[in-house]
């Protein structure tokens, strides 16, 4: 079988196409013939050596990717609620040579949920990664109706997720967005959209003086959108940032690796994508043999939806 990864870190090039060796389901398990797979920007981390040092009790090849959609060709003892032929959509946690770009996958049951209705598999891989971060990051900030949630980086995946998810819990949402992108992000459902970049929290403050109840971080701004907060609000960040407490904001990090074994979740978020509440979003499909020009794409920033490689 057949997989993208590297064997020495480095930039898009040093992605190839690498041969594996059959695997198969054990216990538990389900074992995915993998139509496609998301790029992500945490895929060019294990591509570039910035996990090198995660990475090294595995030897080479390190296969990136945390989101597959396929068929399901081989179900392990015990599993139920999956049958071969099932077309499904899976998050994957990768370590060495298990990650989503490669033909066959085996998962965790638990990992699994069957795609969207009238999906494409290009489509359906975009969903699990990014929708069940959305869905942590909303959880971990804990807002009820009637409250109001800011995002930043609102056009990009994970930014338009948590949008469509919070509109849906029943928030008011005010996001950011440039003027090529406030269109997308009012489409998403965005109560009010105001300028991305530097005076984000300003512009925040203009619309709701307290600040806002809660703030998902999807531009890794960090400390710079702190006063968007009220005082004993939360904020959420996606890259492992923790600040130190102030003024009482509640500050969280959003680990999707805590919803590896969410099926419930991940099947929820099916249903949403089934019923319009979360947009499923493809910039371009690219063939295993071009993945290089995938991470490239997504490196030179811009990419609205995800880049898709597929296995076909």
């Amino acid at each position: 079988m057949q997989a993208v990864g590297v064997m020495n870190h480095g930039g898009p090039e040093a992605l190839e196409l690498i041969d594996l060796p059959e695997i198969h389901a054990g216990p538990g398990e389900v074992r995915i013939r993998v139509h496609a797979a998301t790029v992500n920007p945490t895929d060019t981390y294990v591509r570039n050596g910035d996990r090198a040092e995660m990475q090294k009790a595995d030897p080479p090849p390190y296969v990136p990717g945390m989101d597959a959609a396929g068929v399901i060709d081989e179900v392990g003892q015990g599993v139920s609620g999956f049958s071969i032929g099932d077309r499904v959509m899976a998050i994957v946690l990768p370590k060495g040579a298990h990650g989503a770009y490669r033909e066959s996958l085996v998962v965790p049951a638990a990992s699994v949920a069957r795609a969207p209705a009238g999906s494409s598999h290009a489509e359906a891989s975009t969903l699990p990664m990014n929708g069940l971060t959305a869905r942590l990051s909303l959880d971990l900030l804990a807002l009820v109706p009637g409250q109001t949630l800011a995002v930043t980086g609102a056009a990009g995946c994970y930014g338009g997720y948590v949008v469509q998810l919070a509109k849906a819990d029943g928030l008011t949402v005010i996001a950011d967005a440039s003027d090529a992108d406030t269109d997308l992000v009012k489409a998403l459902g965005a109560d009010i959209v105001v300028p991305r970049g530097a005076g984000f929290a300003e512009s925040v403050r203009g619309h709701f003086p307290q600040g806002v109840d809660g703030l998902a971080d999807g531009a890794v701004q960090n400390e710079v959108v702190f006063e968007a907060i009220s005082d004993g609000g939360a904020y959420t960040s996606v890259r492992g940032f923790q600040p130190e407490p102030v003024r009482g904001i509640n500050f969280t990090t959003t680990f999707v690796r805590d919803y590896l074994l969410e099926q419930a979740k991940l099947d929820e978020l099916r249903q949403q994508a089934e019923d319009g509440t979360v947009t499923l979003r493809v910039a371009q499909i690219y063939p295993a043999s071009r993945a290089s020009e995938a991470h490239a794409r997504l490196e030179a920033g811009g990419t609205r939806g995800r880049c898709v490689i597929a296995f076909d």
